[in-house]
């Protein structure tokens, strides 16, 4: 996939754009890393130059089958490979920094949505997990099948643990949190985010409309880049409670998209329950109307934030601190199951509206 959303071509750009910075690569002057890189290397003083498997397969360099930077791609891309950071398993060591206080050591590294996947305690092929943020980002588990999607989605490393590698599919929402931040600074139609519940609550049954929020574009599994954001349905009836209803639903809307590309690209999506993260999901709205659209049960884990839990585990278990992936999964809970209550004739209306809203959206017809 060759999208801008990746940090290869940001790279190539920059070692042909910024004054120098070529000639600094290739004389071992200039090094490369995704966002844990950098932290690794200021955190350890320049004493490592390194990233885990997950970061890796970000950046459009790397290999994910045989596990190392691809020479085809950088040699197109015209990357020096001497500037690329070593990588290492998701827990590991990864140096010790002083900066801190005392010497502590750094061990446990991944993206941020393999760190989600891992504090959702999706360890099992098939468990199914999204977050919501800003964005939104969905990964299914498929253990060690490597699925090349059908449907526009990313084959991906979910995590890497003592030399194993664990794939999935990964489909990514450019805006989902950040609709509400829209409706809240940019249309002044909100103070606060939850305010949304009450208005999407208080809707006009009756007033269909849809929003496709590609403010910046449409990620998974339409990946159009031009594509900007459009709203239907609207009449004089039209205020803020429907545009409310209409911001929530798109990121269920959205999720439907992800969840039906991973069902038909991998037979072992065909039962999965959808575990949700981040701070969107404080919205029961939403997540009933996930749900519904799914058509699945979707369920809502005490601890939220579990980027931050994966991160600590992954620290734990390199220490020797953490139970494995059994033990840590035993520890899950859940809060709330929201599960499905729209009937089947309105689910099929309302996606109808949504695929007829996204086609009139695109810049371009959507690939097949």
């Amino acid at each position: 996939m060759l999208d801008p959303y990746f940090s290869g071509t940001k790279l190539a750009w920059l070692l042909d754009n910024m004054e120098g910075a070529r000639e600094a690569a290739e004389a071992g002057q200039l090094l490369f890393g995704t966002v844990d890189s950098f932290l690794i290397w200021r955190l350890t003083e320049g004493r490592v130059h390194a990233t885990d498997a997950t970061n890796a397969a970000r950046t459009m360099l790397y290999d994910i089958r045989r596990g190392v930077w691809d020479e085809e791609i950088c040699a197109r891309l015209c990357v020096p490979m001497s500037m690329l950071p070593e990588v290492r398993d998701c827990a590991g060591d990864f140096g010790t920094t002083a900066l801190l206080g005392g010497r502590l050591a750094v061990r446990g590294v991944a993206g941020d949505q393999q760190a989600a996947t891992l504090g959702q305690a999706c360890f099992q092929p098939g468990m199914m997990k999204s977050t919501y943020g800003t964005g939104c980002f969905a990964l299914l588990n498929t253990g060690t099948d490597f699925v090349r999607s059908r449907n526009r989605l990313l084959t991906t490393i979910a995590y890497r643990l003592d030399g194993e590698v664990t794939y999935a599919l990964e489909g990514s929402i450019f805006v989902a949190g950040a609709v509400v931040q829209w409706l809240r600074d940019g249309l002044h139609l909100i103070g606060k985010a939850a305010e949304t519940q009450g208005l999407a609550e208080a809707a006009d049954a009756a007033q269909d409309v849809v929003l496709v929020p590609a403010f910046t574009g449409l990620g998974a599994p339409y990946w159009d880049a031009e594509a900007r954001g459009a709203m239907f349905g609207l009449t004089r009836a039209t205020g803020p409670a429907e545009m409310a209803r209409a911001a929530l639903e798109s990121v269920a809307f959205q999720t439907r998209d992800l969840y039906e590309a991973m069902r038909r690209d991998w037979p072992g999506a065909q039962e999965a329950v959808l575990r949700v993260d981040g701070g969107m999901t404080a919205s029961d709205w939403t997540m009933q109307r996930i749900a519904d659209l799914l058509a699945a049960p979707v369920d809502r884990p005490r601890v939220r934030e579990t980027t931050a839990l994966g991160a600590a585990w992954l620290a734990g278990v390199a220490s020797g601190v953490a139970p494995g992936p059994a033990g840590f999964a035993e520890t899950w809970a859940l809060e709330r199951r929201f599960t499905p209550e729209m009937d089947a004739g309105e689910r099929r209306r309302r996606l109808g509206l949504w695929d007829d809203a996204v086609r009139r959206t695109l810049s371009r017809p959507a690939s097949t």
